[in-house]
């Protein structure tokens, strides 16, 4: 075995590898300009699709009531009237905010943002 092994590192040592070996490089990590890409790294993102949901208000009933849903019945939620909204983004609560009308349509009135520290304490809770 160790002739073998000895064949293999002379017959190596022979042949002439400098032509095909070449020194690695590597771009400088600290580089933030990239070459084709623009400044504003959130042009990357613009158009991820993502889900967003404005609840009104929860309600827990038996199957028993809601079928006896009819039209003008009335469904108690948990939230008070004047309450902020909540605005969730992939499930994720992002803001808070109020009722508008606009042009026959709801909308919502963003009226505090979440901030990034308080969605991550909210998640490890």
């Amino acid at each position: 075995m160790a002739e073998n092994d000895n064949e293999l590192a002379s017959s190596m040592a022979s042949k002439d590898l400098s032509g095909s070996l070449r020194k690695a490089t590597f771009n400088d990590l600290n580089d933030t300009t990239k070459p084709g890409a623009s400044p504003n790294e959130i042009d990357l993102v613009m158009d991820v699709p993502v889900q967003v949901t404005v609840e009104l208000g929860r309600a827990k009933m038996q199957i028993r009531n809601l079928l006896n849903l009819t039209y003008g019945s009335v469904i108690e939620l948990d939230i008070l009237a004047g309450e902020p909204l909540e605005v969730v983004v992939n499930g994720c609560l992002v803001a808070q905010g109020e009722v508008v009308i606009v042009n026959d349509r709801y909308g919502i009135r963003l009226t505090d943002i979440v901030t990034p520290a308080e969605r991550l304490r909210k998640i490890n809770r």
